[in-house]
């Protein structure tokens, strides 16, 4: 993510919606009580990616207008769905489909899972391993594989190029982050030769962009600690070992901006994509999920590649992108009816089995899938085939870490560390503090009761 999003990674998402209740609802869901009334059941879907909330609406339409069963989609604002899902569970009228953040997000709702052991969904899995499990217990479903790294605009890397005295000659040498911050460097310096604004987009820390950098962007360290230090479950401390590189690359996200940090608070998700659309940057830090976006704004399959995000780690020159199953994970409320429970088990079966179910998550929202229906899906999303490419290529994928993150509120304090420091009222110590020293705090929290 956020997504990814997407992950929280993956959480993910780019597009600023508005507040949940105005949000993704189908129209054709009861109100009150446990099931609906003819004894079929429903289905309350609470959706996570709002980049995806209008693709959602309407598959449940179709499956309603199939089998008479009432679907309703709710999707959380950017950054709120942890106390969305609070909110909504303590409701007569729950949500029945729900999502949580790998083991770390399963620990606040493991007494609302059911056990989807014996379901559809699950039996579909190419690799039943990357199903949330406690014990025996199947407690979850990830639904997505997702990739993020830092897109480019080929076009205008082919124009950069071809400028006299260019870095490079091809974007394939792009292979450190001294390059990068080479190229990034002259490309800013010559942003009216080239007729950009700035070499990368606004790493805006609205609430629909924050989550590329306290989440995606701070996963880049963690990953290179964790390799490195043999972790393989969630520390309750961390050193922050490559703190120096995590700021490397967000000095020169903001240094080579088409935006003054100082105007960082306020802009979105939208405002990045728009800004990368139009060709007022070169370089844009999101995932195979902006495709979406990005056609919807005019940009064509040709235009787009995507880079590893690049810190100045050894051997980064054998660093892949950023890949893994979305940390997200669908769950059945096992407080809801038995109606509504199988209602929903049946629902998410034919999500992913269905003609308009494959269609809606491989073409409409492009999403990659780890189910068996979706073996033979070709993706027409340029980004997702970036994917393959750079999984094929015998380079080292960097691992998702954002379940093995504290908590939400380490990767919010973090977030408005990294603001503070951007416009000039925080120091990067105070980004340190709350990297590393809040990590154990947070930890603490989540832990006090177990």
């Amino acid at each position: 993510m956020r997504k990814g999003s997407k992950m929280n990674r993956t959480v993910k998402a780019t597009v600023g919606l508005v507040a949940i209740a105005a949000m993704s609802l189908t129209g054709l869901a009861a109100c009150g009580g446990s099931s609906a009334d003819d004894g079929k059941g429903k289905v309350y879907f609470l959706n996570f990616k709002p980049e995806a909330a209008d693709q959602w609406v309407a598959l449940a339409k179709k499956y309603t207008d199939k089998t008479g069963v009432q679907v309703k989609v709710q999707t959380a604002a950017s950054g709120t769905y942890e106390q969305t899902l609070k909110s909504e569970l303590a409701k007569s009228d729950a949500p029945t489909i729900f999502q949580v953040n790998g083991p770390v997000g399963y620990q606040n709702w493991k007494g609302y899972t059911a056990d989807l052991k014996d379901t559809g969904i699950y039996n579909e899995l190419n690799n039943k391993d990357i199903a949330l499990k406690d014990g025996d217990k199947v407690v979850g479903i990830p639904y997505v594989m997702e990739t993020y790294g830092i897109i480019y605009n080929k076009d205008l890397l082919k124009k950069y190029t071809e400028l006299p005295g260019a870095k490079i000659k091809d974007v394939k040498e792009i292979d450190s982050f001294d390059k990068l911050k080479e190229v990034a460097d002259d490309m800013q310096a010559k942003k009216d030769q080239l007729g950009i604004k700035g070499a990368f987009t606004s790493a805006g820390f609205d609430s629909s962009s924050d989550w590329r950098f306290k989440t995606h962007l701070a996963n880049i360290p963690l990953s290179y600690e964790f390799k490195e230090d043999g972790v393989t479950t969630q520390p309750e401390t961390i050193k922050g070992t490559y703190l120096p590189n995590f700021k490397n690359i967000f000095d020169l996200y903001l240094k080579d901006s088409t935006t003054a940090p100082s105007q960082l608070s306020s802009k979105t998700g939208d405002d990045a994509n728009s800004e990368f659309a139009l060709g007022e940057a070169a370089f844009y830090q999101n995932g195979t999920w902006a495709w979406t976006d990005l056609q919807k704004a005019g940009m064509k399959p040709d235009q787009v590649g995507m880079l590893p995000i690049y810190i100045g780690a050894k051997g980064e020159e054998n660093q892949g992108l950023a890949t893994a199953s979305s940390e997200n994970c669908l769950c059945v409320n096992a407080k809801a009816s038995e109606a509504d429970q199988k209602a929903s088990k049946d629902f998410l079966n034919w999500v992913v089995t269905s003609d308009e179910g494959i269609k809606a998550l491989s073409e409409d929202m492009g999403f990659t899938t780890p189910f068996k229906t979706f073996d033979k899906v070709k993706s027409d999303n340029p980004l997702v085939e970036e994917a393959v490419e750079d999984s094929n290529s015998g380079k080292e994928q960097v691992a998702w870490n954002f379940t093995m993150m504290p908590s939400e509120e380490w990767q919010n304090q973090l977030g408005q560390a990294m603001l503070a420091y951007a416009q000039g009222t925080g120091s990067w110590d105070d980004v340190r503090k709350a990297f590393v020293d809040n990590w154990k705090t947070e930890y603490d929290n989540a832990h006090a009761n177990q």
